[in-house]
């Protein structure tokens, strides 16, 4: 189960001696020469041997020694930053993203790349025209999300212990959920995003957009410690005891319906938390009415597309306005309330279906995305994983990351897949 680690374990057991991290690279590169998922799609062997080697016979930041893979979105130089698109397959770039520049700065070695989705345009598939389709390790037939359905697929697989992806309309939490793993949507504006781009002159919006960076992880305490390295160590949590955490929670909606399973997991998990003392508050906050929320961040999402090309959509002022009076409604919430609980999404990894572009399934994610506040997806265990959506006050990342790793003790975490 060496493949299956957390980050943080596995940087303790190369602190301690007890794990090399030349054998665990080698060991690891086997690994995923032999995956079928297609998770992994570039490495970068012998540096990340060397690397390995340096790091068995030094001592380093947190991260010292721990191999993991980044999206490709990411720049990692003497790598093609892909994006999934044939026409930058040889865009190999010269200079890391900050992202990269921060982890490495930590000790981690970045040994690969995962698959994204085309230009990173859907968050319910992983398929280009580069490197093909990426499978959910819990059962191929079945998709991982997108568009870092690759990032949360080599997790899952054990395939790399530690990851870094991109969230605009659920770019990590969706592929979190639907492969079982914890995802981060953090705070906008918290991490960096120089090198994060397609190849080719910077493009600068014009406003901030909630589009954010952040890692996936097979554990909660890893989100915290990847958090920190490449964004800074942040406001505390509120709480360190689960049984003082105040909590919201809304399971269902009629606007989009959970499946049943999605709810009966959802459902036990909120009862387990009670039975721990979890103080429960049902029902969306004053002031917010959700399908106008997810309506807005829909203009917000088409707002970013249009601004990479320089324009500006009808109604944007308005918009703004929108924006900022359902903002203004969950800081009064936050007020009395630690973090809100909801689903990542309303159902389990569906089937591959080049057909359907799942938009329907941004509902929930929207919910946290449009007024930035910080959102964890954490795993539930079922015959498929169902993802628990915990989101904190803006600028909170703790406190959310916080609520999740507590909440592991009572209703389980990360599990690998049947192999």
């Amino acid at each position: 189960m060496t493949f299956f680690r957390t980050a943080t374990e596995v940087a303790a057991g190369l602190r301690r001696g007890t794990l090399s991290s030349r054998d665990l690279t080698e060991r690891l590169f086997a690994r995923i020469d032999a995956s079928e998922v297609n998770a992994v799609v570039a490495t970068r062997r012998d540096f990340a041997l060397q690397a390995a080697s340096k790091a068995d016979a030094t001592t380093g930041g947190p991260l010292h020694g721990v191999p993991m893979t980044i999206k490709d979105a990411f720049a990692v130089a003497g790598m093609a930053t892909t994006w999934g698109e044939p026409a930058f397959a040889e865009a190999v770039a010269d200079r890391d993203a900050a992202v990269v520049e921060r982890l490495q700065a930590a000790g981690a070695i970045v040994v690969g790349k995962s698959n994204v989705h085309h230009l990173l345009a859907d968050f319910g598939r992983t398929s280009n025209p580069v490197y093909g389709r990426t499978l959910n390790p819990r059962d191929h037939a079945r998709t991982p999300g997108g568009s870092s359905g690759g990032a949360a697929a080599a997790l899952a697989a054990g395939l790399s212990f530690l990851e870094y992806g991109s969230d605009l309309a659920g770019s990590i939490r969706i592929p979190a959920a639907y492969c079982g793993v914890y995802g981060l949507k953090p705070t906008p504006g918290t991490v960096p995003l120089r090198g994060f781009q397609p190849p080719g002159p910077p493009a600068e919006p014009a406003r901030e957009f909630p589009s954010t960076v952040g890692p996936l992880a097979r554990s909660a305490a890893d989100l915290r410690l990847a958090l920190t390295v490449t964004g800074g160590p942040g406001t505390p949590s509120r709480r360190s005891r689960l049984a003082d955490f105040r909590v919201g929670v809304v399971l269902d909606d009629p606007a989009c319906p959970v499946a049943g399973e999605v709810g009966e997991a959802l459902s036990d998990a909120v009862d387990a938390l009670v039975r721990a003392g979890v103080r429960v508050a049902e029902g969306w906050p004053d002031g917010v009415d959700p399908v106008v929320q997810a309506e807005a961040f829909g203009f917000q999402v088409e707002w970013f597309f249009a601004a990479m090309e320089g324009g500006e959509p009808a109604g944007a002022d308005e918009q703004e306005r929108r924006r900022a009076t359902l903002g203004a409604a969950w800081a009064r919430y936050f007020a009395d309330v630690d973090v809100f609980l909801c689903p990542t999404v309303f159902t389990t990894a569906p089937r591959h279906d080049d057909r359907h572009r799942y938009d329907d399934q941004v509902f929930w994610v929207a919910q946290a995305s449009l007024p930035g506040l910080p959102a964890v997806s954490a795993p539930l265990a079922g015959t498929l994983p169902v993802g628990l959506q915990v989101a904190a006050p803006a600028h909170e990342d703790d406190t959310a990351i916080t609520f999740a790793e507590l909440a592991a003790d009572v209703l389980g975490g990360f599990v690998p897949p049947a192999e």
